[in-house]
């Protein structure tokens, strides 16, 4: 393995960036911020980042040289439902497996759009052609999945919805330490109340990752979902209690849903 400036027990990881709105600066990339920050209390520095054009070629090519360079590699960009998203059928060829429409997210989308009363269009249904052997990574903001071939990572490029599928990564990194988390739900909560306190509390607590996750199914099935994950075990009966505060405040009973330590 090419050398990095770690030692070998320490995970590393290195973030692509795909699209060519990145290098026309058209688009402001905060995922490269994003995975980062959320990687750090993990005890996983990123220590490169690449961003190439929506040319197959060229995102093979680094996917290839960075996937044997480091730990974990994640992608961003390139996995909706137009032409130029390509990034699906990149990872594919870098790893010499098919791609094809994977069956459950197939299901998944169908059963999305139906309840949104939206026709789930030949264009829509390339969201979920999945490389041969990756398995899939959650999406809890709009559905369509990401995935995983061996240690890369591929995640949508909408900011948000990357930052939504990292929490279904972390537990699957080799951090060294056990990762514990913690998910909060307001029920009729709006992000807006709480963007302001929740950036407080993140400035203030930089060895946690925070999340903020709003959903709309309907009036009356809407709120948001905050999660803390983080290595400090000592620090999640804290932060759960500031949390549960910061809801609390806005006049909306905190609820905990998930406290998990694998």
């Amino acid at each position: 393995m090419p050398s990095n400036g770690m030692s070998n027990d320490q995970p590393t990881a290195a973030v692509l960036l795909i699209g060519d709105e990145i290098l026309s600066g058209r688009t402001r990339d905060i995922n490269l911020q994003q995975i980062a920050t959320y990687l750090a209390p993990l005890g996983i520095p990123v220590v490169e980042s690449r961003t190439v054009a929506d040319v197959q070629a060229s995102i093979v090519k680094a996917v290839n040289e960075l996937r044997v360079a480091y730990t974990y590699v994640f992608t961003t960009g390139g996995i909706g439902p137009t032409h130029d998203d390509i990034t699906a059928d990149a990872i594919a060829a870098a790893f010499g497996v098919g791609i094809g429409e994977h069956p459950e997210v197939i299901a998944m989308l169908s059963e999305r759009y139906a309840e949104m009363k939206t026709e789930f269009t030949p264009a829509r249904r390339r969201m979920a052609r999945i490389p041969h052997g990756a398995s899939l990574v959650g999406n809890p903001v709009s559905g369509a999945p990401g995935f995983q071939m061996e240690n890369v990572f591929t995640l949508a490029g909408v900011p948000q919805v990357a930052r939504g599928m990292l929490e279904d990564i972390g537990p699957r990194l080799r951090t060294g330490a056990v990762v514990h988390k913690v998910t909060i739900r307001g029920i009729g909560l709006r992000e807006g109340d709480i963007a302001e306190p929740l950036g407080a509390l993140a400035a203030g607590m930089p060895d946690v990752a925070f999340g903020s996750y709003p959903w709309f199914r309907s009036l009356g099935d809407n709120g948001v979902h905050l999660v803390a994950s983080t290595i400090r075990e000592d620090l999640i009966e804290d932060v759960t209690q500031r949390l549960e505060g910061i809801i609390a405040a806005t006049g909306v009973k905190p609820e905990r849903i998930v406290e998990d330590t694998k």
